[in-house]
């Protein structure tokens, strides 16, 4: 199993970026897809959520609503995350995560992604 991130970068405050997640080696259409977040010295945030059957069921902390669309694309096993109006406190690590029952335990953790945001 692989959950491959990408997309991640320096951007200043305001500022948008594209999060990629390749994912390999499972059933991708049988999961939920996530993305989780963790800055310096701060707990682990799910920040989105996606269900099998896609934009129609997702889910977003309040830290992000309105400001991050989570979609996937079933062709290419890929979920993306588009980042706008991007803040300094989005700054973290950014990693994928699946999950065949929606519980935020997660069956599979991928790779990281590093989004920081300047002032």
């Amino acid at each position: 199993v692989q959950l491959q991130a990408s997309g991640g970068g320096l951007i200043q405050s305001g500022g948008s970026l594209r999060l990629s997640c390749a994912a390999s080696g499972f059933t991708f259409s049988s999961y939920w897809m996530y993305w989780v977040r963790q800055a310096p010295g701060k707990e682990r945030e799910s920040v989105a959520r996606i269900s099998m059957r896609g934009a129609s069921n997702t889910f977003y902390s309040d830290s992000v609503k309105g400001r991050f669309t989570l979609s996937r694309d079933s062709a290419k096993n890929t979920v993306f995350l588009q980042m706008n109006g991007l803040r300094p406190a989005d700054t973290a690590v950014y990693y994928c995560a699946a999950e065949k029952i929606q519980s935020d335990s997660y069956d599979y953790w991928g790779s990281g992604t590093l989004v920081t945001v300047s002032s």
